[in-house]
């Protein structure tokens, strides 16, 4: 997503105009899944498949997109929900709609577990909400012994109004593993773990109101940027995470046969 893939910005109108219009196109995009309500496509070369972009979509009935919205961004409820996630912050402030964050992700086992440090944006569109990120490097946030460095190339939500009260999400993600997965694990991502992920996302927004009622209501940072009191961070301290300075690890021999339980539920 970073332009000529050296400076780090800030995304614009027309970034998140192309991101909209690659969620909402199906224009090059290969159905993977298709079942309950959810949909997974993907694209790219089926032998390259590491760094294949993925694209699902889940009609949410009875979750506003604003609700959806918040629950995307409210770090403190993700952890009630998010059970891949093994820790999420963030780290400082751009701008009113951008920030730099961290998030680790639990890989199914017998994979490593991977995590990230990202810039993220968001755009309010009247009734439709956008928030999308890539992955960046920040000093004092140097890739960690005890997961693999990860490299989002572009992910982001969009979420569309659907009716009164009802929504559309869709997720886009293009994530470099910086290692050479084995098959299995390609084909798990959209027939298991992405629909798996969608379901709980939108279950999280039917209950985040009661539960947001309970923590500190009126706190939304995302939507009243003068609650905000992260530390303010300067573009010149950032710089493109590239894929090819990070470790790169074989984990093709991994067996499926060793998942855990707990991974085989859709």
């Amino acid at each position: 997503m970073s332009r000529g893939g050296e400076m780090v910005y800030i995304p614009d109108d027309s970034d998140f105009s192309s991101f909209r219009d690659q969620c909402e196109s199906l224009e090059g995009w290969h159905c993977r899944y298709n079942k309950a309500g959810v949909t997974v496509w993907s694209q790219g070369q089926e032998e390259s498949c590491n760094v294949q972009k993925i694209k699902t979509r889940i009609s949410c009935k009875d979750v506003p997109a604003e609700t959806l919205y918040d629950v995307l961004h409210d770090t403190r409820y993700r952890k009630k929900w998010d059970s891949n996630m093994i820790e999420t912050y963030d780290i400082g402030r751009l701008t009113v709609n951008a920030d730099v964050g961290y998030y680790s992700w639990k890989c199914p086992s017998p994979l490593k577990n991977r995590d990230f440090v990202t810039l993220r944006s968001w755009l309010p569109l009247g009734n439709d909400y956008m928030i999308i990120n890539y992955s960046v490097k920040h000093p004092k946030y140097p890739p960690r012994k005890d997961f693999v460095r990860a490299v989002s190339l572009q992910t982001g939500y969009l979420i569309k109004a659907n009716g009164d009260g009802a929504c559309i999400l869709y997720y886009l993600t293009q994530v470099d593993p910086r290692g050479s997965l084995p098959k299995w694990v390609v084909n798990r991502v959209s027939q298991f773990v992405a629909p798996k992920a969608m379901k709980k996302i939108y279950k999280a927004g039917l209950k985040y109101p009661e539960w947001k009622r309970r923590h500190d209501p009126e706190y939304k940072p995302w939507v009243f940027p003068e609650q905000n009191t992260l530390p303010s961070v300067s573009l010149a301290e950032l710089s493109v995470q590239h894929a090819d300075s990070l470790e790169n690890i074989d984990e093709t021999g991994l067996s499926e046969e060793h998942l855990s339980t707990s991974d085989h539920e859709a």
